[in-house]
């Protein structure tokens, strides 16, 4: 196999109209002690596909290659990227190479002395996620026991002045907390808030009727968003993401297909977003084959639903003039609701497959169960 080279993303002329990434998802494992069962990562982690991780010289490689391509961020995440022992070392790389980079952890482990390296190498942010603001409900949702272990993490960020996101997902077992999360957010310290609703991939696919909130769940949860943002002002940033079901046009999947991000698994497959893989006759390339520029540029997978040139009716000719917005939306929801990566996201109010999204929601808004729906939790060994 040809071996890369840290120059061949200087010898690839940008083709037209091609932008430049400017955010590098790096999943350095999928190991995890967290069990989430809303986490994206590919519901087949345990069938040894991505056991074979990259060695910490080719993620190295990777990193001064997204530099020379003009990515400004990176993403340092997983599975859980502290359980990498060579965190340190890529994160001095990433300094090296002008990388702004984000610490994307559960926060187990999170011990002092590796992440005063962290710190030493140059780490720039930390984002911790959390499950609930109820120390129970989170361990449960998690499926280990976490939260004390999240908090004092959370503290040791904030000791070294560290900028400091918390992340929750949110869903049906911990939307009505929203307030009390933007309480536990602010006893924190952190800077930023991310309350992300869950996006149905990877293991939410799976948990979807579990997870899948009211509607009226999400507009009291956006008017206690609106109103905390009003008192709280500047000394908090809180993001709200609605989940694409409740939505009448859809987001534009990672900013575009190929278009902002490139995201790199454990085994060094390079994809546009986290499910691609899921996308039958996608052919993946490998950053141990190829150089990041190349498979940016020139792959087939890049390429197959890059810009709107692939798009079918209605997105082609859209009503209301979006596909070069939302470029189509998520091709991994359109391959799951349609069968078909190529048709219009049925998130679109103008897709002929609209109904599964407004069947969906009304199906969430049925009578809750006496017992709620137990979850499917990711598991690395059974999956």
């Amino acid at each position: 196999m040809p071996e890369p080279t840290d120059t061949t993303a200087e010898l690839i002329a940008p083709p037209p109209g091609i932008p430049n990434p400017l955010l590098l998802i790096a999943e350095l494992t999928y190991r995890c002690p967290l069990h989430c069962p809303y986490c994206s990562n590919p519901t087949d982690i345990g069938a040894g596909k991505y056991q074979d991780e990259l060695p910490a010289e080719d993620w190295q490689r990777v990193f001064r290659e997204a530099a020379d391509l003009g990515v400004l961020q990176l993403a340092l995440t997983g599975g859980e990227p502290m359980a990498r022992k060579e965190i340190v070392e890529l994160v001095t790389t990433s300094t090296e190479n002008g990388l702004y980079s984000t610490l994307v952890t559960s926060a187990m482990p999170f011990p002092k002395r590796r992440v005063e390296a962290l710190h030493a190498a140059g780490l720039d942010h930390v984002q911790i996620s959390f499950q609930h603001s109820d120390p129970a409900l989170a361990d449960e949702i998690g499926g280990t026991i976490a939260f004390d272990r999240k908090v004092k993490a959370a503290a040791l960020a904030k000791e070294l002045d560290f900028p400091l996101t918390v992340n929750v997902v949110l869903h049906r077992r911990n939307i009505d907390a929203i307030g009390s999360i933007i309480q536990m957010a602010e006893r924190l310290g952190a800077r930023r808030l991310e309350l992300a609703n869950t996006q149905y991939h990877g293991w939410a696919t799976v948990n979807r009727d579990a997870l899948m909130p009211t509607r009226a769940q999400l507009e009291r949860g956006e008017e206690i968003v609106m109103a905390e943002r009003e008192q709280l002002g500047p000394k908090l940033e809180i993001l709200w993401v609605l989940p694409d079901y409740y939505e009448e046009v859809p987001k534009p999947c990672m900013g575009g297909w190929a278009h902002d991000a490139v995201l790199v698994q454990p085994n060094g497959d390079v994809l546009p977003c986290q499910a691609a893989a899921s996308i039958p006759g996608l052919k993946l390339e490998n950053v141990r084959d190829k150089s990041l520029a190349e498979i940016w540029f020139e792959s087939e997978s890049f390429n197959a639903f890059r810009g709107t040139e692939w798009m079918q009716e209605p997105c082609r000719t859209c009503p209301i003039n979006r596909q070069h917005e939302d470029f189509g939306g998520c091709r991994c929801q359109a391959l799951a609701l349609t069968g078909d990566a190529a048709a219009t996201d049925p998130v679109c109010q103008f897709s002929p497959h609209h109904d599964v999204i407004v069947r969906a929601r009304r199906e969430a808004d049925e009578p809750e169960p006496e017992q709620p729906l137990p979850f499917v939790y990711r598991d690395l060994i059974k999956s």
